[in-house]
């Protein structure tokens, strides 16, 4: 063992003065395995990133993976069930989204149906306090903007990572205020951009219409016009009752986090009843690896390819190289040193080159990842701090060390090959 230890500090040590004497083929060298070595750098870095994204995009609008999600019919006695059973939890969270139309009233909304702004979805109701719906078509049109309002009772962001876009988020720790606090998503905030409307909400079921506070917006991935709030704030307005009847386009969601009990006591209060639930766990990375993962065998063999010129580059370098050295190599025969230690030698530069040209390319591809995050992540929340992958950083090292053992493999066998009678000629 000792001896190896010594033949390869020798190598590694005879393999660094090469490198410096021979300064631009070794840069030669590396420019032309620069490419190789960055392309595989960068799919590895894409791939993770592209991971990233799309499970964020997925956990915007469905939740974290891991995460049970529980869908209620409406009903006044599972609604009261629903809220008793997460009262003052913090492992689960109940949403309840109902209509809502912020404006003139009396009037019918701009985007009936809660429609995107640039769609035409035609159709929907118009609610007013406790009386009767009527659809929106009868009503005279006016500045009013419709909206699905998502009633929670926690915060959400837990399980839904809502990307904050300006002002703040809402505060579950306060006492709830008489004038319920909202955070719109981005289409609801289009809107209210575009129309100019008084800030005066109806809710089907409600008690009087509302005087709400825009405190914020978020993306949360929909592109349907939505507005969320506190349930404590909304239910000084409007009955649990109303919260849960059908007409007023209701719907129930409990999103679970792994591990809670809430789903089996919940799930067994609602049978208990006779109410049906549909219950489903968030799997989002499992059901997309598979196409993630051929999607990174196509760019990873396009790497390869680009790498393998990088290879034959270096090759040419090594080779050239070796016959100039040649008497060199012979003279060093003739003193005693092993064919072995010859290879190890030429092995070492091509080896220590491609570890140069990976560093260099991990160093750019990390620096030009924290240029994008800084440009960019203003507009795009997942890139904002975004880290360099440690993957794409050991997949540009074993590409730099296998580039070096390619490169310079048959080098090292002509080396060990040239007999010592090769150095009379010198």
């Amino acid at each position: 063992m000792r001896r190896l230890s010594g033949r390869l500090r020798s190598a590694l040590i005879i393999g660094l003065q090469g490198i410096r004497a021979r300064k631009m083929r070794t840069l030669l060298s590396m420019v032309s395995l620069f490419l190789g070595v960055l392309a595989v750098v960068v799919v590895q870095a894409g791939a993770s990133i592209a991971d990233k994204a799309l499970l964020s995009d997925i956990e915007l609008t469905s939740a974290v993976d891991g995460t049970t999600i529980i869908n209620l019919q409406m009903q006044p006695k599972a609604t009261g069930i629903v809220l008793d059973t997460l009262h003052e939890r913090s492992d689960a969270v109940a949403m309840l989204g109902v209509q809502a139309i912020i404006g003139e009233p009396n009037v019918a909304p701009v985007n009936p149906g809660a429609s995107p702004f640039d769609e035409d979805w035609g159709g929907g109701v118009v609610c007013y306090g406790n009386g009767p719906c009527q659809p929106a078509d009868a009503q005279p049109k006016g500045q009013a903007v419709e909206v699905r309002l998502t009633a929670m009772t926690g915060d959400v962001r837990p399980f839904r990572p809502l990307r904050p876009r300006t002002g703040q988020w809402l505060d579950f720790t306060t006492v709830p205020a008489m004038a319920p606090r909202i955070v719109v998503n981005r289409e609801a905030a289009k809107g209210f951009e575009r129309y100019q409307v008084p800030a005066e909400m109806r809710i089907g079921g409600a008690a009087a219409n509302v005087t709400p506070q825009f405190v914020g917006v978020v993306d949360d991935g929909d592109a349907q016009p939505r507005a969320y709030v506190r349930l404590d704030e909304l239910t000084t307005w409007l009955p649990e009752t109303g919260l849960a009847d059908p007409n007023s386009g209701g719907e129930m969601q409990v999103l679970v986090s792994p591990g809670s009990p809430v789903e089996q006591v919940l799930t067994a209060k609602l049978k208990g009843i006779g109410a049906e639930t549909w219950t489903e766990t968030v799997d989002a990375k499992k059901q997309m690896e598979s196409q993630l993962k051929l999607l990174r065998l196509v760019f990873l063999a396009m790497a390869g390819l680009v790498l393998l010129i990088g290879v034959a580059g270096i090759l040419n370098v090594g080779l050239a190289t070796v016959g100039e050295r040649v008497e060199e190599f012979a003279l060093r025969r003739a003193v005693g040193t092993p064919r072995m230690l010859l290879a190890g030698i030429v092995l070492a530069e091509t080896l220590l080159t491609g570890l140069f040209t990976a560093a260099v390319a991990i160093g750019l591809s990390a620096a030009g990842l924290r240029a994008v995050s800084v440009l960019v992540g203003d507009s795009e929340p997942f890139l904002r701090d975004l880290q360099f992958p440690w993957e794409a950083g050991i997949a540009g090292i074993i590409a730099g060390l296998v580039a070096g053992l390619l490169g310079g493999f048959i080098p090292a066998l002509r080396a060990a090959g040239i007999p010592i009678a090769t150095v009379m000629r010198a």
